[in-house]
């Protein structure tokens, strides 16, 4: 019975006959590069988004809740908010809920914004003072909305730098006129960079004391009083996020006399977290199995020439057998032949996918999101692609008959 050939024979015979056939090897390994780097790719960007999203929702800090309208169902369908929260609520929660540090009742609306010839779309919010703490947002320039204002109902106006950038470009915003729903208003600050927060551009918002948007822009509604578009809500310190969120809980529904289901809901920061990673965490998931059926085109393709070259190579595998070779050296040689042309295509793919990804962050407010088990995993999957899609055409060629594959010399 003829010897085992030798590993290292079998190794350089399978890559002397890669190199022999250049251009063939290359389109054959171009489906395991482009599944390589769309895996590498899409699942970079779906972390990058689950990052950034995170990232925005940190900065809102660890002790704040959100206190909201509405029931679940009704988010969920996409129905307006009821009016369920006014300023009276907030206020109890302000007065009566002993695991609270600070309330910040908020109306939101939009409005067309005017300075000179100058318009821009804004949200404008009304607030208190504990806004610029509860939030985490700072003044560049000038200064925030303070309880003198509140008291006074003042026309006064805290604006985003996008929004400067827009209504007064050039000198300084500090002292100059606005006009909102044709009510004219000082600016006093400008607000830092904030970025996105909730998917809307903090930078490009307006800010003014709450007892002037409901005695000058939004007004009391006579069935429900002043209603509230959410309460912001600071908790003693991070662990009483708990005991905060169950009082303000059974405190509204007491001040609802809510029977059944809530009319508002109470979130914090780790169920905003738990939403946007169960969303971003899907997307990712979908986004990676996209690069996975490119992948198994890959393969499916490493096959499909790998059989042809079985036919062309009829005569060579029947004269390699003639002399000596067993089933098992040429079944070792074509399953080399593929591992190499989808671990070689993997290293290509992965190197084009973490190059996309950079160019991504570089151009895109995406953060960079390489992770090397990624990377190690789509390594893996493409060598055991090949693999797999290699010993079809590696068992027909290693049970080829030498006679039979002779004639076709």
């Amino acid at each position: 019975m003829p010897a085992k050939l030798p590993m290292r024979e079998t190794v350089g015979m399978a890559l002397a006959t890669l190199r022999a056939n250049r251009l063939r090897s290359l389109l054959t390994m171009l489906g395991i590069v482009i599944g390589n780097a769309s895996v590498i790719t899409l699942v970079g960007v779906g972390r990058g988004a689950q990052n950034l999203a995170e990232g925005q929702l940190n900065t809102l800090g660890a002790n704040v809740l959100f206190v909201v309208p509405g029931n679940n169902d009704s988010r969920r369908r996409g129905i307006d908010f009821p009016k369920t929260l006014v300023l009276e609520d907030a206020e109890a929660i302000a007065e009566q809920v002993p695991s609270v540090r600070r309330v910040v009742p908020q109306i939101t609306l939009s409005a067309v914004l005017q300075a000179g010839a100058k318009s821009a779309s804004a949200t404008v919010s009304g607030i208190n003072p504990a806004f610029l703490t509860v939030r985490r947002f700072e003044v560049a320039r000038g200064r925030f909305i303070d309880q003198r204002d509140m008291d006074g109902a003042r026309n006064v106006v805290v604006i985003g730098p996008d929004l400067k950038q827009k209504l007064l470009p050039s000198g300084s915003a500090i002292g100059q006129r606005i006009r909102i729903r044709n009510q004219g208003f000082e600016v006093i600050g400008v607000m830092a960079p904030k970025g996105a927060v909730f998917g809307q551009n903090q930078d490009e918002a307006a800010y003014i004391p709450l007892t002037t948007m409901v005695s000058k822009l939004s007004g009391r509604d006579p069935t429900y009083g002043v209603s509230l578009n959410f309460i912001s809500v600071e908790a003693v310190d991070e662990a009483s996020t708990g005991a905060a969120k169950f009082q303000i809980t059974n405190l509204l529904r007491q001040r609802h006399n809510i029977l059944r289901e809530d009319d508002f809901a109470v979130r914090s920061q780790k169920d905003a977290l738990s939403i946007v990673g169960t969303i971003t965490g899907g997307l990712t998931l979908m986004l990676g199995a996209i690069g996975a059926i490119s992948l198994l085109v890959g393969g499916i393709g490493i096959m499909n020439i790998m059989l042809v070259s079985v036919s062309e190579r009829t005569s060579e595998i029947g004269l390699r057998k003639a002399i000596g070779a067993r089933s098992s050296d040429v079944l070792t040689q074509f399953l080399v032949e593929a591992l190499v042309l989808s671990t070689l295509g993997g290293l290509i793919g992965s190197g084009l996918g973490l190059s996309a990804i950079a160019i991504v962050a570089a151009i895109t407010p995406l953060p960079a999101a390489i992770g090397t088990s990624s990377v190690l995993v789509t390594m893996g999957l493409s060598g055991t692609i090949g693999l797999v899609f290699g010993v079809l055409p590696a068992r027909r060629a290693a049970r080829l008959d030498p006679i039979t594959a002779l004639r076709s010399l």
